[in-house]
């Protein structure tokens, strides 16, 4: 293993987060839900979370764009992981207790997994017994509506546990990813659905914006699903159900900062990212290491704060 040169004028994300509080109230919360086991393909996607927090010691706090320093504005706590969350019962109750111990403890949660099957028991415990008036962005290739427990399926979960399907944007969703019959399902559930080619064409932060909108109704809180099979698979090659045409890294990150820099937002997650499959560049676990940051730095500059 190399060591890094230290430099106390270069301070690391991964040393912010790892510093904890103090004596701050909590901004961000940084739960890690290592989710595998139902996944539709076979996955190592449990080792993510450790990765991406590995990954942040190659960033710094600084955002040049925007001026801003993490470490003056946000006070992190990381959460750890979930123990055993695929687990059936125990384990989602275990994602469900911590998720909702988190976001009550702080101004906004992310979830790193883990697969997909991490938004159903995070975005549960998260919004408890107020599910019904929640709203869900998902940034997905996918619908997520299949039959069973997987990790295809948090939407269906979702939905049956009470989320009102006209309060579900899916922002992403490929050609030649889904089937017709899942496609219809999603209609008549009163699914919104901006696909890819929409996307590419308007723009992420307009099409997001309008997704966001659409989630937040009457005032509901919002929970953002960024599942990073969204992704083109040369930027994603972790991601076992990515495709070529899929987002771009700047696409997914601006995605990221938008949905932190929103007020309604209440918990993220990022998924299906699998850190032993990846490049040796490590460039999807570095990307969403990225994610964090934006996300974060969204948070840092929230109206709210």
């Amino acid at each position: 293993m190399v060591t890094k040169p230290e430099d106390r004028r270069w301070p690391r994300a991964s040393e912010w987060l790892a510093a904890g509080p103090g004596d701050r109230p909590v901004d961000l919360a940084i739960l890690g839900v290592p989710a595998f086991a139902t996944s539709i393909s076979t996955t190592g996607a449990h080792a993510t979370p450790a990765a991406v927090r590995r990954a942040l010691s190659r960033y710094s706090t600084w955002s040049a764009s925007r001026r801003i320093d993490l470490a003056d504005l946000l006070a992190p706590w990381d959460r750890g992981d979930v123990e055993d969350p695929d687990v059936p019962v125990e384990g989602e109750w275990r994602v469900r207790t911590a998720a909702g111990t988190a976001a009550a403890k702080s101004r906004l949660l992310l979830a790193i997994g883990g697969d997909n099957s991490l938004t159903y028991p995070v975005m549960g415990g998260t919004f408890g017994d107020d599910l019904d008036r929640a709203g869900l962005v998902t940034l997905d290739a996918h619908h997520d509506l299949r039959d069973g427990r997987s990790n295809g399926t948090p939407v269906r979960d979702l939905i049956d546990a009470g989320l009102p399907g006209e309060r579900i944007v899916q922002v992403g969703i490929a050609d030649w990813a889904n089937s017709r019959s899942y496609a219809t399902e999603a209609h008549a559930r009163g699914v919104t659905v901006i696909g890819r080619s929409e996307v590419a064409r308007r723009g992420i932060e307009e099409c997001l914006h309008e997704a966001l909108e659409i989630a937040g109704a009457g005032g509901a809180g919002i929970y953002v699903d960024l599942d990073m099979d969204v992704c083109d698979r040369s930027v994603a090659p972790a991601c076992p159900a990515s495709l070529p045409g899929g987002f771009t890294a700047s696409e997914i990150m601006q995605a990221a900062f938008v949905a932190g820099h929103d007020p309604r937002v209440r918990a993220i997650d990022i998924a299906e990212v699998d850190a032993t499959r990846d490049a040796d560049d490590e460039r999807t676990v570095r990307l969403a290491a990225l994610c964090v940051l934006e996300v974060a730095a969204g948070l840092a500059l929230r109206a709210d704060q």
